[in-house]
């Protein structure tokens, strides 16, 4: 048997998994992604003006993000589980 959880639910990351969460290039801090950020990197991602580490257009609009500490790279979050590949952060420098 499945268990459907609500949509607020399923991109909440367990805080003790948060804790313990960095960044895999610079092992700065992360922190989740407030919804007014959230909405600036979608728009831009619908407009195709983000770009990805790895040097790739992001074409997926994002459920959630972890915002490394100085502002610079977000890791997506998807079906609650965090990204962390060096390549598929997003370069949100000079965004926030």
């Amino acid at each position: 048997m499945t268990t459907e959880h609500p949509p607020h639910q399923q991109n909440t990351l367990d805080p003790q998994l948060l804790a313990i969460l960095c960044c895999p290039e610079s092992k700065q801090e992360v922190s989740l992604l407030d919804q007014a950020k959230l909405a600036i990197l979608n728009q831009k991602i619908n407009a195709g003006e983000l770009h990805n580490v790895g040097g790739s257009v992001v074409k997926e609009k994002l459920e959630a993000g972890l915002l490394r500490a100085d502002n610079t790279v977000v890791y997506p979050i998807r079906d609650a589980i965090p990204i962390m590949l060096i390549d598929e952060g997003i370069v949100v420098k000079g965004i926030f």
